[in-house]
């Protein structure tokens, strides 16, 4: 015969099918859970919004804040890899310095401790009880989803589908933790299982297990979860646990050392900084823990380790952690300064992808950037109309032109950074607004500083061709730049306060900047046919001319983009009523306006 029949009464449960249908059950579970946890971080970094930035920006002020910063975003977004990578993004696009997210490091190493304390609730015993069956992951679990699937399904609103998304999240988590629990329960009377853990006793083997576990799945918590779902095997003890638990604290160093790559030095540092607290803790802690027990014998160490056991020591060692090395917070930034050694070259500016991780933060950053941008578009025109009505130099011409070409390398980085970020990560609709408003007006602003370079070629050929306009010419340019400086003045005030009723001055004072440009042409070509002035002298004055009444239609939109998204009104209509001065205000406005600048004695 070719085969051996199988007994009569063989029991296929306790066969190879078993164990194979365990560890699918078990690397389904891990699917689940890892997946329900990337769901629950990123949905709550969506309800979140735009507070996290607001907090973080509050780090700053002295390190006790920043510890407790650093604590409650990371258990809002449920993920102290993704805290750090945030802080490397900050560091690198200049929104925090380094010394500021050292406490924060500390905080989120504390934060990130409540999952594990989440994840014990799969260890509650309810037998005969009711209310602690109601608390079992297996139920309560499935009523959370439950509740999640028909916010989404349900709703209308983006915020209320992103809690419901956050509560699927949170079940799949959970029901991830039981399947892999249920899939540890037949080990338990494995011996081949049980000689492989009991090499895990050693404790250097322990620490690099965690580590090597922790560094390939990039979750320090998902591999306490593991660790709390093998506890309930009954095969772990408190000697296997205490290592591997250390080593999972330095194996979420990964993420972070990968998200390092190719950013500027301090950023490198921020990374330095949290791996030596990861290292530092970890070797001190092995040393005098079993230092201690040489003499002491823990007898507690051969017990078996509960899951509740388990998260309260990932607790104590990262709150022992923190007692040990936050008031050496200097010695780890020089530290990380020498590790990462000083560079001559000066990195420009560019926005970090990793702030991409949270999507808030990133709309936040841009609109940190769009601001730099609009300063330094004002300092460019500011520049240039002073040179046309003091007299050129080459000073300022320089810092113009170079001012243009900083101003145009921001609006591509932010242009192209919001095109990414929109299309390839969900916003929440106010995140959403904030993104259009930014896409909309960084070219407004860009062409806004294009033509301060065109007014300081201006100046540039008045100065080289010797041109000297005549006293009603130069009264005009007067009157003419007072007039657009205004404008623009206003234009980005109601761009940073979002002042609808702001936005409805600039209509008025555009449409006069307009008309004087039109009248000054007309008074030029008479003095052109009069011989006062000269053909040179027209092609300048038409290009000053130009460029001013450019400004003005650039402001008029940006108005424009700001009043529709403030007030979910139609621009166009807005433009519209300006220009045909239809409402009784704005014809008030457009009379003052005119009187002010027609009459203006300069």
């Amino acid at each position: 015969m070719f085969y051996k029949p199988l007994p009569r009464h063989y029991n296929w449960g306790n066969g190879v099918f078993m164990d194979i249908f365990s560890f699918i059950t078990l690397f389904g579970g891990l699917a689940f859970f890892l997946y329900g946890m990337h769901l629950l971080s990123e949905s709550l970094k969506k309800t979140a919004g735009g507070k996290l930035e607001k907090l973080l920006k509050k780090a700053t002020d002295n390190p006790y804040k920043g510890l407790l910063i650093g604590i409650l975003i990371t258990i809002a977004i449920q993920s102290s890899s993704a805290m750090t990578v945030m802080l490397v993004g900050f560091v690198n696009s200049g929104i925090m310095e380094l010394s500021s997210t050292v406490s924060v490091i500390f905080g989120s190493d504390i934060g990130t401790t409540l999952t594990a304390w989440i994840l014990s609730l799969s260890g509650i015993n309810s037998e005969g009880n009711v209310i602690l069956k109601l608390l079992e992951p297996k139920c309560f679990s499935l009523v959370v989803a439950l509740i999640g699937v028909i916010m989404i399904m349900g709703s209308k609103k983006q915020r209320r589908k992103d809690i419901g998304m956050m509560l699927v999240g949170f079940g799949i988590l959970m029901q991830g933790m039981t399947m892999m629990s249920s899939s540890m329960a037949p080990l338990k009377d494995s011996e081949s299982f049980v000689k492989v853990l009991t090499a895990f006793e050693n404790p250097l083997l322990g620490v690099l297990a965690g580590a090597l576990v922790t560094g390939v799945i990039q979750s320090s918590a998902a591999s306490i979860g593991i660790l709390q779902s093998l506890s309930l095997t009954g095969s772990i003890t408190y000697g296997m646990a205490i290592p591997i638990i250390m080593g999972a604290n330095i194996g979420t160093c990964a993420t972070a050392v990968l998200s390092s790559i190719g950013v500027n030095r301090d950023a490198k540092r921020v990374t330095a900084i949290h791996v030596a607290v990861k290292l530092i803790g970890t070797v001190f802690w092995l040393i005098v823990f079993y230092s201690l027990n040489a003499f002491l014998d823990f007898a507690f160490l051969d017990k078996t380790a509960g899951i509740v056991g388990i998260a309260a020591f990932h607790s104590i060692f990262n709150i022992g952690n923190t007692i040990l090395l936050f008031p050496f917070r200097n010695q780890l930034v020089k530290l990380a300064h020498i590790v990462v050694k000083e560079s001559d070259e000066e990195s420009e500016f560019k926005l970090d992808e990793r702030l991409m991780t949270t999507p808030s933060i990133a709309v936040a950053e841009c609109g940190n950037s769009m601001a730099k941008m609009v300063r330094k578009a004002q300092y460019g025109l500011d520049r240039a109309t002073d040179m046309l009505l003091n007299g050129y130099n080459d000073e300022d011409y320089e810092f113009i032109k170079n001012n243009e070409e900083k101003v145009d390398h921001y609006e591509d980085l932010i242009g192209s950074f919001l095109m990414k970020l929109t299309t390839t990560h969900h916003l929440s609709e106010a995140d959403k607004g904030r993104s259009s408003r930014m896409l909309q007006s960084v070219g407004e602003f860009e062409r806004i500083a294009d033509h301060a370079s065109y007014m300081a070629n201006s100046s540039e050929e008045i100065m080289r061709k010797k041109i000297e306009f005549s006293a009603d010419a130069n009264v005009e340019v007067r009157k003419l730049i007072m007039a657009v400086k205004e404008v623009y003045s206003m234009t980005i005030e109601c761009y940073q306060t979002e002042n609808d009723e702001l936005c409805k001055k600039i209509g008025p004072l555009r449409i006069v900047i307009s008309e004087m440009c039109d009248s000054f042409k007309a008074n030029h070509v008479e003095r052109l046919a009069s011989g006062v002035c000269t053909p040179n002298h027209g092609f300048v004055f038409n290009d000053i001319l130009y460029s001013c009444g450019r400004i003005a239609d650039h402001s008029m939109n940006i108005a424009a983009i700001v009043y529709r998204f403030k007030t979910n009104q139609s621009g166009d209509t807005y433009m519209h009523d300006f220009k045909q001065r239809k409402d009784p205000e704005n014809e008030a406005l457009y009379r003052e306006y005119l009187d002010k600048y027609m009459n203006m004695e300069v």
